[in-house]
């Protein structure tokens, strides 16, 4: 299984060709691909149109969903959060460390375009995909 973040989805559904979203096409193919809830959210609320909302809607939601926050999940990210800032690294989005703690306890990797993934990666342990 590997976890696809919002980066990469939002690219992908604009039509964006990078190395993410070609990954992403041969990963749809060849592996189990899933997304966490918040990442879910970030996605759909993007789309203007209804059309297009209902067939990402369609799409993302035959994809393995997971609820990424539960009280264990919760600790554990503030933990993180917490770890990196004292190394002097600052998440901006409460909503990644959630992800990035999420694919950390689960082992699951990440696919990612968004830098603020990579201290997880260079101090905690999270698995790019």
């Amino acid at each position: 299984m590997v976890i696809v973040d919002s980066s990469v989805w939002i690219d992908y559904f604009n039509g964006r060709d990078t190395a993410q979203t070609n990954k992403l096409d041969d990963l749809l193919s060849s592996e189990a691909v899933g997304l966490g809830d918040l990442i879910l959210v970030e996605v759909l609320q993007g789309f203007r149109e209804d059309k297009d909302y209902q067939i990402a809607k369609q799409l993302l939601t035959a994809l393995t969903v997971f609820n990424l926050l539960g009280s264990d999940i919760a600790v554990k990210s503030a933990n993180h959060f917490r770890s990196l800032r004292k190394r002097g690294v600052t998440v901006r989005k409460t909503a990644d460390v959630v992800i990035a703690t999420f694919c950390i306890e689960n082992n699951y990797p990440l696919l990612f375009s968004d830098k603020d993934f990579i201290p997880f990666m260079n101090f905690l342990g999270l698995i790019a995909a």
